[in-house]
């Protein structure tokens, strides 16, 4: 397939997980991409192996709560590739999440951390990109939530209002720049195991048959399967899509 040839596409979180799937994917489809993460040897061995493979990948490390440092990611994408036409802005702090609790016991810092990573960091990168999608003539934005944004929750509220704030953030671009060849959707993934979780076993098979039984598939989502969304919002295909937010959870959620 070469639906993305000539696409020029930046991937924030890209080091392992849901970000490297669609590195991969949108790689496969002919497009050529820059790898951002906080993790800068993870996201330089994701963007060596693509390499490897004869696509165009670049990796280059940030924090996107810092502004300069996704201002500087941004700056080199546009060194290596001349240009964008498409954001995935797929980074998350999920070290918070563990240290997430409840709303009477959670620590103010977590929720702080949480807040400048998951909220924060993503209106910063798409700040960063905007003006460059604009120029490029269309361009597509494409946020990562989670399905915690649309389910009920005892704990991990910091996280769960994080990523209900990019349902938010997405129609705001949509709307604002929609005329001018902007799309903003969101990818939703229900429980999904990464490569990392399976290879590790940090998941317990009690968790995943809890999961496996409230969902209306035969399996546990992998993250092929939200890169293959990713891949159509980025595309031509997705050009008609906009301010959605899609749930690739197996029937899990169904709103």
């Amino acid at each position: 397939m070469s639906r993305l040839e000539d696409k020029a596409i930046i991937i924030f979180g890209a080091a392992g997980g849901i970000g490297a799937a669609t590195a991969r994917r949108v790689c496969s489809e002919g497009a050529q991409v820059v790898l951002v993460d906080i993790n800068g040897e993870g996201v330089e061995a994701t963007a060596q192996g693509l390499r490897a493979q004869g696509y165009k990948a670049w990796g280059t490390q940030a924090d996107i709560s810092k502004e300069d440092d996704v201002n500087a990611a941004v700056a080199i994408a546009l060194g290596h590739m001349g240009k964008l036409t498409g954001a995935f802005m797929n980074a998350a702090d999920l070290r918070m999440a563990l240290l997430d609790s409840d709303l009477l016991a959670m620590d103010m810092a977590v929720f702080d951390q949480t807040m400048a990573v998951n909220m924060r960091g993503h209106v910063l990168c798409a700040r960063a990109v905007l003006p460059h999608l604009l120029a490029s003539g269309s361009g597509a934005c494409v946020f990562t939530s989670s399905g915690s944004a649309q389910s009920p929750g005892a704990v991990r509220p910091s996280y769960a209002m994080s990523k209900l704030s990019l349902y938010a953030l997405a129609r705001h671009i949509a709307t604002r720049w929609g005329k001018e060849g902007i799309t903003a959707n969101v990818v939703s993934p229900g429980f999904i195991v990464t490569p990392e979780q399976a290879e590790s076993g940090v998941i317990p098979q009690e968790m995943i048959d809890h999961f496996l039984a409230g969902c209306a598939t035969p399996r546990i989502g992998v993250v092929d399967d939200v890169a293959a969304m990713v891949a159509l919002l980025l595309s031509e295909d997705g050009r008609w899509m906009t301010g959605q937010t899609y749930h690739v959870n197996g029937g899990g959620i169904m709103p």
